[in-house]
């Protein structure tokens, strides 16, 4: 089986109270907000890698831990195939969501998986 390559982009983080958690990544990190739904999530763009908190219980997935890993690829249709459709929590167009060992998420997004410059 071919590996299947896939660039690393960003990471989310599960909190009970979102709003002190929106306050510690702004005042102690000094990050910037990039996109925000009120009571679901908020996102911080991170130098081309994000960082994304959201509200416990607001996926529309199952999840056993409070991480999500996010990874694009350039085709999602041959990585789902090639790790296995079995293997797939859940699917949409443009993003699937599987497992790792320990139950953490790690979401696969369809994009252009160009190799990383660092």
């Amino acid at each position: 089986m071919q590996p299947t390559r896939a660039r690393f982009v960003g990471v989310e983080l599960y909190f009970g109270d979102l709003e002190k958690a929106k306050k510690f990544y702004q005042e102690t990190l000094g990050l910037e907000v990039s996109d925000e739904l009120l009571g679901h999530h908020v996102k911080f763009d991170t130098g081309g890698r994000f960082i994304c908190l959201e509200r416990r219980g607001a996926e529309s997935y199952p999840s056993a831990d409070k991480a999500v890993l996010f990874f694009e690829v350039s085709d999602l249709s041959s990585t789902i195939a090639a790790i296995g459709k079995n293997k797939i929590v859940h699917s949409e167009e443009r993003w699937a969501v599987l497992h790792d060992p320990e139950d953490h998420n790690v979401l696969l997004l369809q994009g252009s998986a160009e190799p990383d410059p660092k």
